[in-house]
């Protein structure tokens, strides 16, 4: 998974996929959550694998003041439509077990004891409360953290802080899912972000009139400023950047190395081309 989805926020220019050894085939379909995913397979043997993904596209950056909330939806708590219900019901439903309740409480923390909050205020808490009292490690070992390791260590990967977010907003009874993608690296130099330099992951959030909104709790950004959409997926393991099987002695290195490089060609308002080489080995 490397192209980017086409949408209105990000429209995809160009896009050239380089891979080394020359596949036998090589096909393209949409999985189930219309990702568009990349198919090879090779016929002789390497002694190197290498997946080189050129993309340039133009990015417009959102603020979630652009998009007005369903009146009834402006304060949470809310209830979602009847006719959204069936579609968002598996984006709801937890995935990791919290027997004694403690993401739930956890998340009860950003809504007040009594009355209501504004969802864009509830949503913007939780995401700069994990940017602000976690600690951002790199973590190069397979699958993610699950959210009660996260709330105890207070510490995880980009990929971990947006399963902890996702399953504390479903524990509310919102719709959230997970986002696979690049990471722009401002020049700004009032802007620092983690994560950096290979994928990034971070949360969308359904949002009554508003439609899927982007949360970054690494980072603390709300709305898809320097994000750039890949994959969305209800669980990680569905928005994996590359998987397979392979062949080999029992020797063979299983090496692996990651770099993706983001540029900006020009900056037009709130537009901008981007060009992202996310190169794998």
């Amino acid at each position: 998974m490397f192209r980017p989805r086409d949408s209105w926020d990000q429209r995809l220019l160009d896009a050239k996929l380089d891979v080394t050894p020359t596949p036998s085939s090589v096909r393209w379909v949409h999985d189930v959550f219309g990702n568009c995913v990349t198919v090879v397979e090779f016929s002789r043997r390497a002694k190197e694998l290498r997946f080189e993904s050129t993309i340039r596209l133009d990015h417009s950056t959102s603020a979630p003041v652009d998009f007005p909330i369903d009146e009834h939806a402006q304060n949470y708590p809310f209830s979602y439509d009847a006719e959204e219900m069936p579609d968002l019901l598996r984006s709801i439903e937890r995935q990791y077990a919290d027997r004694d309740y403690e993401l739930y409480r956890w998340a009860r923390r950003f809504v007040p004891s009594e009355g209501s909050v504004g969802t864009y205020e509830l949503l913007a808490r939780i995401t700069h409360a994990i940017r602000d009292n976690f600690t951002y490690v790199s973590r190069a070992e397979m699958g993610v953290q699950g959210p009660l390791k996260t709330l105890e260590l207070r510490s995880g990967s980009c990929r971990d802080f947006a399963i902890l977010m996702m399953e504390a907003v479903r524990s509310l009874g919102l719709a959230a899912r997970f986002v696979s993608g690049y990471l722009h690296l401002p020049t700004r130099p009032e802007q620092r972000y983690s994560g950096g330099g290979s994928t990034h992951a971070w949360v969308q959030v359904y949002i009554p009139g508003a439609g899927w909104m982007e949360f970054d709790p690494t980072n603390g950004i709300v709305g898809n400023q320097d994000l750039i959409r890949v994959a969305v997926a209800r669980d990680p393991i569905q928005a994996v950047p590359i998987w397979g099987t392979w062949t080999g002695f029992p020797s063979a290195s299983l090496g692996f190395t990651v770099e993706v490089q983001i540029t900006c060609e020009s900056t037009q308002g709130d537009r901008r081309k981007l060009r992202a080489v996310p190169e794998l080995i």
